[in-house]
């Protein structure tokens, strides 16, 4: 049985893509206790915009944006050679796997930590490692939920959005469909996140979920964009691996899985 899992190049690859896809999203969810400047990483001006009556916003945003543009052009290349069916099963799996990462968090969390370990990184600048601890993995609920929530229903929509172009377009325009699935799928995601997060989990204004929603999408829309001939790319190397007439066997049976 796994002699011919490993000797069948399509499978074998799904099963990379798929763990890739389930690891990318698990460290974006761990990584995304942390905010970052963009404009400075790129050495730049605060963008300092005015958006729905809230003033001085910049481009502040979670490190888990560092990763999710990879889960955008796996999503789009699983959708391209497997199928919808595909992309929501792996989809679960991630949202499942990433729950249950959260609960360990919280029962490490929960478990004492020994004496002598409290105290073993005040050398380096931390007088309490439980608190640090909490800090980096005791994100709160209504953010993993937003998170969680705005994931998936993000990955929904861009499967659908994906697949109706698809049928339209036929194997022409990977661009179209690539981006045009993520922009709209997208919008979705940073709305979301930020009405469960915030809006239920804190109270924010509608006028403070929208700005920062614009703001989050613009990078999410400009990353969708820069990413497009990655699409090309990671598709070129698929048909040297299996071989053009297999990859476009597999682009056909996947136009055919709703």
């Amino acid at each position: 049985m796994i002699g011919n899992i490993l000797k069948d190049k399509p499978t074998k690859l799904f099963i990379f893509f798929a763990c890739f896809f389930v690891a990318n999203a698990l460290i974006a969810e761990c990584i995304g206790g942390k905010i970052f400047s963009l404009e400075e990483l790129f050495g730049l001006a605060p963008a300092r915009l005015t958006l729905f009556g809230q003033t001085d916003l910049s481009f502040n945003l979670t490190c888990g944006v560092l990763l999710w543009p990879l889960e955008f052009v796996m999503t789009d290349i699983v959708n391209e050679y497997y199928g919808p069916k595909a992309v929501r099963r792996i989809s679960y799996i991630a949202v499942a796997l990433i729950t249950y990462a959260f609960v360990m968090f919280f029962l490490a969390i929960r478990v004492p930590g020994a004496d002598f370990w409290l105290s073993s990184n005040q050398q380096r600048g931390v007088p309490d490692s439980q608190a640090a601890f909490v800090s980096i993995f005791g994100q709160g609920m209504w953010i993993i939920v937003g998170s969680l929530t705005a994931f998936l229903v993000g990955q929904l929509v861009d499967v659908l959005v994906f697949h109706r172009i698809k049928r339209v377009t036929g194997h022409r325009f990977v661009w179209l469909r690539a981006t045009g699935s993520t922009v709209i799928s997208q919008l979705f995601d940073s709305f979301l996140v930020l009405f469960i997060a915030f809006k239920l989990g804190s109270g924010w204004s509608w006028k403070e979920v929208l700005a920062i929603c614009v703001v989050n999408y613009i990078y999410k829309f400009t990353m969708a964009v820069v990413l497009t001939p990655v699409i090309y790319l990671v598709e070129h190397r698929i048909e040297r691996y299996v071989g053009p007439e297999t990859a476009l066997k597999m682009k056909e049976a996947a136009m055919q899985k709703g």
